[in-house]
């Protein structure tokens, strides 16, 4: 008795499948993190006090220079800002920066920790209380990918 199997569809298959696991791997883990740092970022901009009305900030050089920089409210809040970070990032490992934009709002880290003269108002802080939040969110967002992947494959 001969038996005969046909083996070349299998090529095809395992080119799919290296495509499946290129997708997963480049797609999946990729929008959940986006998902949890949208939750961090959203918490931070949420808690970052709004001052009243315009504030004065005076730079490290202020006393030699005179130089001394008026910001409006809601500034910090606006130099929030989440971000992708391919340099701490690799094939295996995404990373997601949120922090405040220290151009925009040299004064966030006073604000964040405070000074022998002012109490702090954590912002980025408070946020982190959200992480299992996020944790949610990145793993819905992780199994969202893999059925858009799925139907695609």
């Amino acid at each position: 008795m001969t038996f005969h199997v046909d083996l070349s569809e299998l090529d095809g298959l395992r080119a799919r499948i290296e495509s499946f696991g290129v997708a997963v791997k480049e797609n999946v883990a990729m929008r959940g993190v986006a998902g949890m740092a949208k939750v961090v970022y959203d918490e931070a901009r949420f808690y970052a006090p709004i001052s009243e009305k315009a504030h004065v900030f005076y730079g490290r050089n202020s006393v030699r220079t005179g130089v001394k920089y008026t910001f409006q409210p809601g500034n910090l809040k606006s130099a929030i800002y989440r971000t992708y970070s391919p340099e701490l990032s690799n094939a295996n490992h995404k990373v997601y920066r949120v922090s405040w934009n220290h151009r925009k709002a040299p004064y966030g880290h006073m604000v964040e920790f405070g000074t022998s003269h002012a109490p702090a108002f954590p912002f980025l802080g408070r946020a982190l209380s959200a992480i299992p939040r996020a944790i949610a969110a990145g793993k819905f967002e992780m199994t969202e990918a893999m059925l858009e992947i799925t139907r695609q494959a």
